[in-house]
């Protein structure tokens, strides 16, 4: 079995409340050629954007399931009160509807907005409910004094504890680097660069705050393999040693290093790169991550990608075995789910 444990569905614009396009909050194109925020667009020229061309390009693929995550978009960031709640109800509704109508092709998460935690809480609870089971968490968000804040910080405790006594799976993913940086956004940097600092920033804190073992009922994944995160990870040790008066009452990171509930998926873009993810955490966990439909993701038709392509040029240079491969399709995904095979 092959499981996607990185995917993202679009709504039909037929679906977003109308709210949301007249106050420029988020919308489709009624020709579906680009998905729009304010000033912000995206087109929309890949072949799983929406359902059933979703389910057409798995079929194609051999992707027997998809965890579909929630829209960037909608972490609602920034939004009015009562908008955010009614978008985070939005998106959540239309995941629950995707994975109670396509229960053996998809896995769908929900989000909330760690700024309004009581709010968050009840939309758990809500969400619980309807059986989804994957918080999706932005690695960081906007509290109500104006500043950005990592997901890992104390303030969102309250959440973990919620999703701990569910037994939830989390992804965590960067989004909105272009308003917290005073930097031109130019040469695609946001998304290239800085989204990759983003998680770096908080797997730092997560692990400082030792939430992997405060949390010990929670999986949580990283998204794009943690990338700097682990990258910098010898940085971050000669830190902690070097300056003990800054991480007073905080953990050593090398204690939730390689920890069983802490997962990064494959989308590094290349196995070099994978190589050094394996090395740092440990094959079993990695999950499978395409991030499609967008460009950055495995997707055919951009350069030398296709579905799959770092994990079978790793297979192919010796630095994963076959079954490590197969592995990373089924075994670490269903881990990170709390699943078994026969449940999807």
């Amino acid at each position: 079995m092959r499981i996607n444990g990185h995917g993202h569905i679009l709504p039909e614009p037929s679906q977003i409340p109308a709210f949301m396009r007249e106050k420029k909050l988020f919308w489709i194109d009624d020709d579906k050629k680009f998905m729009r925020q304010a000033d912000w667009s995206r087109p929309i020229n890949g072949a799983s954007f929406f359902v059933k061309e979703k389910i057409e390009w798995m079929d194609q693929h051999n992707i027997d399931h998809g965890v579909m995550l929630c829209l960037s978009q909608l972490y609602c960031n920034g939004w009015k009160k009562q908008d955010c709640f009614d978008g985070i109800q939005f998106q959540n509704d239309f995941n629950a509807s995707v994975q109670n109508d396509y229960p053996k092709k998809f896995t769908c998460g929900f989000v909330v907005q760690p700024m309004y935690i009581e709010h968050a809480l009840k939309e758990i609870e809500r969400c619980v409910k309807l059986n989804l089971r994957v918080l999706c968490l932005p690695s960081h968000f906007l509290n109500s004094k104006g500043e950005w804040m990592s997901t890992a910080e104390s303030d969102v405790d309250p959440i973990y504890e919620l999703a701990n006594h569910h037994g939830l799976a989390i992804q965590i993913h960067p989004y909105d680097g272009e308003k917290m940086i005073a930097l031109k956004n130019k040469y695609w940097r946001f998304h290239l660069i800085w989204m990759m600092a983003q998680c770096a920033d908080t797997l730092h804190l997560f692990t400082l705050r030792d939430l992997p073992n405060k949390f010990p009922n929670l999986r949580t994944s990283f998204a794009h393999g943690g990338m700097l995160g682990i990258a910098s990870y010898g940085r971050r040790i000669q830190g902690f040693d070097g300056r003990p008066d800054i991480f007073e009452e905080l953990e050593d990171p090398r204690k939730t290093l390689g920890h069983k509930n802490l997962y990064f998926d494959t989308l590094v873009h290349d196995s070099h790169t994978l190589d050094l993810l394996k090395k740092r955490v440990g094959v079993s966990q990695l999950i499978m991550g395409l991030d499609d439909p967008f460009p950055l993701g495995e997707m055919e038709g951009v350069g030398t990608s296709y579905p799959g392509r770092v994990i079978d040029y790793a297979v192919e240079n010796g630095i994963l075995t076959k079954q490590e491969g197969k592995d990373i399709w089924c075994k670490n995904v269903l881990n990170w789910l709390n699943k078994r095979e026969e449940d999807l």
